[in-house]
């Protein structure tokens, strides 16, 4: 893997692996996301306490760390064994000792559970099953671990954080659910993209009655309810 650093973007200067099978390295992938990263705390985040569930690579995990330094922490959660390595490789690479990784999934509760592969690890849409969804010789799974993350922060291994973001195709309500009460007392920002509707009507069951405002991130105010392909901004009651 040819050493390199990323262009530009939130993780811009950091150290990163060419190949195989990234361009993160130019600093482009999703730009309006990347934008609102950079917009958190008005521009400074140090000292804060991130969280990235489906952190993949590492390219939203290495950008936050380096932009909350030493004096924060950053936890990247992710399942799938060949990114996780990867996240891990580009972590080593920046020396973000205040970066904590974490080979597995952000869920209702701590266990085992099958990540559906389809045979191929390298793909960004590896996923827990989606209600419904049939377990079959075709979906390939892959046994992995599942944390509650109220249980973690609890035990004194997590910060309560300032931000999170949740990418986790179509788990991010069960996510959400395993941190609940850290959501009621920490009242974190919170970056999600949605994948699926029982995902979108668990995340909102979850968080109307907390009052988070949200906007769909790239429009310039509050946002439609075309959550489906889309990544939105929750913010807190001041």
């Amino acid at each position: 893997m040819l050493p390199m650093r990323v262009h530009s973007g939130v993780a811009a200067g950091a150290r990163w692996t060419l190949y195989p099978w990234t361009s993160y390295w130019r600093g482009t992938h999703e730009p309006a996301v990347q934008a609102a990263l950079m917009q958190l705390g008005h521009g400074d985040i140090r000292g804060w306490n991130c969280w990235d569930l489906g952190a993949h690579f590492g390219l939203y995990s290495v950008g936050l760390a380096r932009r909350v330094g030493p004096s924060g922490q950053v936890a990247a959660f992710e399942p799938n064994p060949l990114s996780y390595a990867r996240l891990e490789r580009h972590r080593k690479m920046n020396a973000l000792t205040w970066l904590k990784t974490y080979q597995a999934a952000a869920s209702d509760k701590t266990d085992y559970a099958e990540l559906f592969t389809y045979g191929n690890l390298q793909t960004t849409t590896t996923h827990l099953p989606y209600e419904g969804e049939t377990h079959s010789v075709a979906t390939k799974p892959l046994s992995i671990r599942t944390l509650k993350l109220d249980e973690c922060v609890q035990a004194g291994d997590l910060l309560p954080p300032n931000f999170v973001k949740i990418d986790v195709e179509g788990h991010g309500h069960r996510a959400l659910a395993g941190m609940s009460k850290t959501l009621r007392t920490a009242r974190p920002l919170l970056l999600i993209a949605f994948h699926g509707q029982n995902e979108v009507d668990g995340v909102l069951n979850l968080l109307d009655p907390l009052h988070y405002e949200r906007m769909e991130i790239g429009r310039a105010g509050e946002g439609s309810d075309l959550f489906i392909g889309r990544d939105y901004l929750f913010t807190p009651p001041t």
